[in-house]
């Protein structure tokens, strides 16, 4: 059985040596070493290019083996992502840190439906908190969205132009808006 690993580090000063020691001193004789170096974990897995070799290279039936969870994604959203996807690969997913627990396993899966659980809280937590801001926001009278690309002089200029029988088109190359913008002002949307 064929054993990968994989290591990431926050900067270019660290090393993951540390981490592929802690595999060695574990038992393990790593095959193939995968590592991302000055990649932030806020990084989603799949995005990081050390971890996209390895998910290239991997196949049915072999192991990878990480020291901690959060190597295999940014959150427990993006891990719990990360492990269905090798699993569904028929890959044997070990985390030294949940005491040498394959995730692929009926114990490991019951790991991993506490973490969906966790997840889910995580997402709504971040949905309530997301909205209280936006509330909060508009509470205190801030405009929320992009800045309009026109004034309101200007608005009010379209406005009258355009039901006055002004082409939308002509209106939007002169006030660098869309026609959609233009037919919107005109038709009072």
């Amino acid at each position: 059985m064929t054993t990968f690993a994989y290591g990431r580090v926050s900067t270019a000063e660290q090393t993951t040596e540390n981490q592929r020691l802690e595999l060695e001193q574990a038992g393990y004789t790593v095959d193939y070493w995968f590592q991302d170096v000055g990649v932030s974990g806020k990084c989603p897995a799949s995005e990081r290019a050390g971890f996209q070799e390895l998910m290239a290279r991997i196949r049915k039936g072999e192991t990878l083996v990480v020291t901690k969870l959060d190597r295999l994604g940014r959150d427990a959203v993006d891990v719990l992502s990360t492990v269905h996807r090798l699993a569904g690969m028929g890959v044997k997913v070990v985390v030294l840190q949940l005491g040498d627990t394959d995730l692929t396993s009926p114990a490991g899966k019951l790991m991993l439906t506490m973490l969906s659980a966790v997840a889910e809280m995580e997402r709504g937590s971040l949905i309530e908190r997301t909205q209280a801001g936006l509330e909060r926001a508009k509470a205190e009278g801030k405009r929320l969205g992009r800045k309009p690309k026109t004034t309101e002089e200007q608005r009010e200029q379209i406005k009258a132009r355009a039901r006055a029988g002004e082409s939308p088109s002509v209106l939007s190359r002169e006030f660098g808006v869309s026609r959609a913008t233009i037919i919107g002002l005109r038709d009072g949307v």
